[in-house]
């Protein structure tokens, strides 16, 4: 599991260190890591060391002092390196001993950011080492000039761009990204990965990341966000027992659908079977029963109440509007039933302001902002998008339900402290239906693990905060199956539901060799 920290736990984590001395070593452990990871890049791309072009761009504090001695540990393999001093000054150790390796040094000013951008789109290995993640806004002036005038440059297809801990304009608390940013292929953190490299948009810019041990770890607190690894989802999976039956595999109930949606219905039972639920009960129109019938035979359809239904969780709203009277009343008594709950975004207007954490809300970015309007938070689209930790977070909190922030990296948020990042889907999971089947694929598994307290404790994870983690696993395993099912092209959302089954298989095996 990835544990990621906000700027201010991790300067934390350091200061016991720090007060002892060892701020230097610090530096030294983080811009080693950076180096090599830099040219462990090179040489996974094929490329050679001696002879590479390297320009870091350094501004005055620590984070430009780790890419400064980072580049004279590169200068010294053979590199050709150059610096970039952005804030007029730079860490003196750092500027010495890069000197000293050869380094040539240019300094920053308005007059020579464009030919600065110039040189530096024309080398091999860019390093953006300006800002770190005590930054307070973007860049500004003259290294603002510089990033601008570098991004506009088409990108040559071997330029590798690394950012030292954070790209520069990203919050590392937040993930908010203040224009303009210089986009990373490689994101080389040190101590434990920062939160905001793990929320959109800050995640748009960081490419992969690679987290460097520096000796802090043992000085950090919780984490402020987690994502789930390929070894978690195969711990927390169910498996049926020798003896199991269709009852204790997990039955969930399904209120979806409607005469203008009933499609709905249909990929929202198809997700909950591909995700191993023991038995489906739907209840809905008649019209969309027959629909559900004839597409899946083994959902058992009725038209009966909420009450009247023994399931252990429940699939509310997908496929639903404002005028499905029936369908509504149902979904809010599925609500206040007690039971695990998956709600799909359209059935929101109609459930109670606050709900639980066995809730799982799973709205987009206009949906959310909706939301928070009802709440009485004055919120838009475009401001949740540009700050969707904090949006997701307080949602969570205003609820007391547990919130998934459907988009190109999933964000969950329960309205304690567990907060969950997910990023393995593709693109082409953005077509119709594919949240029906998200919903789908975590109805089944709040059916099947929900009440399985020590499968969460096993893996870690806070039993009472179960239910964040249960939605993080099926966002995971729908990222994964759309991912598989898209194979680089176009998707339709039954073909997600398809290849759940594959996927879900593989990481069995994955679980089986994790026990040997």
């Amino acid at each position: 599991m990835i544990s990621a920290y906000t700027g201010t736990q991790i300067r934390a984590a350091e200061e016991p260190l720090l007060a002892t001395g060892m701020g230097s070593v610090l530096m030294q452990r983080a811009s080693h890591g950076l180096a090599s990871a830099i040219v462990h890049e090179l040489r996974a791309r094929g490329r050679r060391l001696y002879g590479t072009s390297v320009a870091v761009l350094a501004g005055k504090g620590n984070n430009g002092g780790d890419g400064l001695f980072a580049a004279s540990f590169l200068a010294a393999r053979g590199m050709r390196t150059t610096a970039v001093l952005t804030g007029g000054a730079a860490h003196p150790e750092a500027l010495a001993a890069f000197e000293r390796a050869g380094g040539r040094v240019h300094l920053l000013t308005d007059a020579n950011a464009g030919e600065l951008a110039a040189h530096a789109a024309s080398v091999d290995v860019v390093i953006d080492a300006v800002l770190g993640t005590g930054a307070q806004g973007g860049l500004r002036g003259a290294a603002a000039a510089l990033v601008a005038a570098f991004s506009d440059v088409p990108r040559g297809p071997g330029r590798l761009v690394v950012a030292c801990d954070i790209p520069s304009g990203v919050d590392a608390d937040t993930g908010e990204a203040h224009a303009p940013v210089l986009s990373a292929d490689l994101t080389v953190t040190f101590g434990g990965a920062k939160a905001g490299l793990l929320a959109d948009p800050g995640a748009d810019h960081t490419g992969r990341v690679h987290v460097v041990p520096i000796g802090i770890e043992e000085h950090l607190p919780w984490p402020a966000l987690r994502r789930l690894e390929p070894e978690d989802l195969a711990r927390l999976l169910p498996r049926p027992g020798r003896r199991a039956h269709k009852y204790t595999r997990g039955v969930l109930g399904v209120v979806a659908g409607s005469d203008d949606y009933p499609g709905a219905a249909v990929l929202a039972c198809r997700g909950a079977l591909a995700a191993g639920a023991g038995m489906v009960r739907y209840l809905g129109p008649p019209a969309v029963a027959d629909l559900v019938r004839q597409s899946c035979p083994e959902v058992v359809c009725s038209t009966g109440s909420v009450a009247d239904t023994r399931v252990q969780a429940w699939l509310v709203g997908s496929g639903m509007g404002p005028g499905d009277s029936e369908q509504l009343q149902r979904a809010y008594d599925a609500v206040e039933s007690g039971l695990p709950v998956i709600a799909d975004a359209g059935v929101l207007p109609a459930l109670p302001e606050v709900m639980a954490p066995q809730v799982v809300l799973t709205p987009h970015a206009g949906e959310l902002a909706s939301l928070l309007d009802r709440l009485g938070v004055d919120s838009e689209r475009s401001a949740v998008e540009a700050h969707t930790l904090g949006a997701v977070r307080q949602a969570a909190v205003l609820t007391e339900a547990t919130v998934l922030l459907k988009g190109a990296t999933t964000l969950v948020a329960s309205p304690f402290q567990d907060f969950y990042s997910q990023a393995d889907g593709t693109p082409w999971l953005a077509t119709a239906g594919s949240g029906d089947v998200l919903a789908g694929i975590i109805g089944a598994l709040l059916a099947q693990v929900g009440a399985d307290v020590g499968r969460f404790r096993n893996a870690g994870i806070d039993p009472d905060e179960r239910w964040a983690a249960i939605a993080a696993l099926g966002a995971s395993l729908h990222g994964l199956a759309g991912t598989a099912a898209a194979g680089g092209g176009p998707l339709t959302a039954g073909r997600i539901a398809d290849a759940v089954p594959s996927v879900w298989g593989r990481l069995a095996d994955r679980a089986d060799l994790w026990t040997r």
